[in-house]
């Protein structure tokens, strides 16, 4: 059924392995345009993901691109005393954490940008400094993972719960509190990434291993680096060769990209499953933590969730991978590589997680102006 609709859809032919459709922001190169109306499908699946009617799903859009737009002035106007922002989905608002000794014309200068303010005891840079300090640790696979949480001031340190009691856990989490603020929160599984073996009838396949296209750039596609090595031949749903990988990065960092060619082309879309129209890509504006997102998959297509926390450092039984993006959505083996989306801006390459899209999870995504500053790409665009 899927394959007959690429074949008469070369539109999509490219995105097949992952593409998706997400909760709101453009460039604030857009503010003078139109805001293109979310399609039904998207909001179809905001309203099944994240519990919502439509008009509050179309609300949420409307403020999360309005978030994302402030955001950049809001963290310029804290300056030094910038403590993190969120996206507060009770509000509707971005909030701006700043620290207790800024000056009042600073925290009214954040406040005159028309985001929230809320004082806090620690600066971004010294949550991210503690973060640097983890990062040179060797963390047991008790830990998931750590990130900085702005609404909580202070670098969180996941441990997954069957493992809390462990000896190598307790003695790197005494490490950690004497590195910085730490806090510490359990978590039901431990990441993994999401590759899987070959099945047949999905797309692209390196050997036996089946991963998700991600973002089309321009002579090629941008992937997870888990998925397969610089030099690997790749190839598509239908067994065709596609092109190679030219450059690839795992672990530390999850992410690649693969040249095209062979009769396939890069179109700026992601695949809509038949769940949601297929989606123009209009840029890459990066979505705040607390904003929806989206994504599209080769095993389980649409899902929606929110962003939970950026920067994180995700301890992969084959070693940590830094500057994740962590989200509520679900995924399962053969996501992999995977679009995540924030209404037509891109996000990220989908990269692992814990649990499915049964019972539930969390997964993580390697931010793709990451990937286009690495390689010197440029993000196909409508």
């Amino acid at each position: 059924m899927r394959r007959s609709r690429i074949r008469h859809a070369a539109l999509a032919i490219l995105l097949i392995a992952g593409s998706w459709t997400a909760a709101g922001s453009l460039p604030a190169a857009a503010d003078d345009s139109p805001t293109p109306s979310a399609s039904p499908g998207l909001l179809q699946a905001m309203q099944r993901d994240l519990g919502l009617t439509r008009a509050q799903a179309e609300d949420r859009l409307t403020a999360e691109r309005r978030a994302t737009e402030l955001e950049p002035a809001a963290r310029r106007a804290a300056g030094n005393a910038y403590g993190g922002s969120w996206f507060d989905a009770a509000t509707g608002e971005l909030t701006v954490a700043v620290t207790s000794d800024a000056p009042g014309a600073t925290v009214r200068a954040v406040r005159s940008t028309g985001a929230a303010v809320r004082t806090v005891e620690h600066s971004a840079r010294a949550l991210e400094t503690t973060r640097a300090r983890l990062d040179r640790l060797d963390a047991p696979p008790g830990v998931s993972g750590w990130h900085v949480d702005p609404a909580a001031n202070s670098l969180v340190v996941e441990v997954v719960a069957a493992e809390r009691a462990d000896n190598d856990v307790r003695r790197f989490l005494d490490r950690a509190r004497a590195a910085g603020p730490v806090a510490v929160r359990t978590v039901a599984g431990a990441p993994r990434t999401y590759a899987a073996g070959t099945v047949g009838g999905d797309p692209y396949y390196t050997g036996n291993v089946r991963c998700s296209i991600g973002f089309s750039v321009y002579g090629g596609f941008v992937t997870a680096g888990h998925c397969g090595g610089p030099g690997a031949g790749v190839s598509g749903w239908d067994r065709s060769y596609i092109g190679t990988f030219q450059g690839s990065s795992f672990p530390d960092n999850d992410y690649a990209w693969v040249s095209v060619g062979s009769g396939w082309w890069t179109v700026p879309v992601v695949l809509g499953w038949g769940t949601v129209p297929d989606q123009l890509v209009r840029g890459s504006a990066e979505a705040p933590v607390g904003a929806s997102v989206c994504r599209s998959g080769s095993t389980t297509h649409w899902h929606c969730g929110t962003v939970l926390a950026k920067n994180e450092t995700v301890n992969y039984s084959q070693g940590a991978v830094h500057q994740m993006t962590k989200t509520s959505v679900c995924a399962e083996p053969g996501d992999s590589g995977g679009s995540f989306i924030s209404g037509d801006q891109a996000q990220g390459v989908t990269s692992g997680g814990w649990g499915n899209c049964s019972g539930g999870g969390e997964t993580w995504f390697q931010p793709v102006n990451e990937i286009l500053n690495r390689y010197g790409l440029t993000l196909h665009t409508a």
